[in-house]
């Protein structure tokens, strides 16, 4: 009688726990910002939602791309003296006082590249994320009328108070970032630092009463926390058979 044993040991793709790994990541990430320099005197705190869609390598660096939507209500520049009753409203079509709401709408878009500054734990693929990235930034005043028309404030009206202004943007960041050995939970806390070099695009400014032609450094500065899908392929786990 002939007894034939077979052993075999299957192993697939290195595991995120052992080794440095390549990998694509997408990223949704909250933040939240304080502004400084020459946004601080058009606009109040704001929030961003954010997609990163990032590359790491087996050494770990990162090669990203990113793109954001910054929002917020808190407008400190006045823009309407020249149309404004000396009790300070604005007049309707009806003759009535409009309801007028003004908005922060801005985004951002950028290249990045980061390195990652791993620890023994948990594992060579989480640690401490440094950032930094070339783009551009847009912002802009949004201007609504509720309830009623208001002529002074028409679509074309809108153009000469919205303050549209864009430019070259640099971006610095620093986090943590956490890839999990199970894969269940995989986030990024960090901190973000923006420079906006921006200026105006609009052709007329209604509240200058002249084209706005100044040279503008915007800066927000805030925290950011990030739910990340990394899209590696898990490796199965080991088995034998006889």
């Amino acid at each position: 009688m002939t007894i034939i044993c077979l052993f075999t040991r299957v192993t697939a793709q290195v595991s995120i726990k052992d080794s440095s790994i390549y990998t694509p990541m997408i990223a949704i990430s909250y933040g939240y910002y304080l502004p400084a320099g020459d946004m601080v005197k058009r606009f109040g705190n704001s929030s961003a939602l954010q997609l990163n869609v990032d590359f790491k390598t087996r050494f770990n660096w990162i090669l990203g791309v990113n793109g954001s939507y910054f929002f917020g209500k808190d407008i400190k520049e006045s823009l309407f003296d020249s149309i404004k009753t000396s009790g300070g409203n604005i007049i309707s079509e009806d003759g009535e006082f409009a309801d007028v709401r003004l908005y922060e709408r801005g985004f951002t878009v950028s290249g990045s590249i980061g390195r990652l500054i791993t620890f023994k734990r948990p594992n060579p693929n989480s640690g401490i994320r440094i950032d930094i990235g070339l783009g551009f930034m847009q912002h802009k005043i949004r201007i609504e009328t509720i309830g009623n028309k208001v002529p002074q404030l028409s679509k074309e009206y809108k153009k000469g108070y919205d303050k549209l202004s864009n430019g070259f943007l640099l971006t610095e960041s620093i986090g943590y970032q956490y890839l999990s050995n199970n894969r269940l939970a995989n986030i990024y806390i960090g901190i973000d630092f923006m420079q906006g070099f921006t200026k105006s695009r609009r052709s007329y400014d209604y509240d200058m009463m002249k084209r706005d032609t100044r040279k503008r450094v915007d800066i927000l500065l805030g925290g950011r926390i990030a739910w990340i899908l990394p899209l590696y392929k898990k490796a199965p786990a080991e088995f034998y058979t006889y």
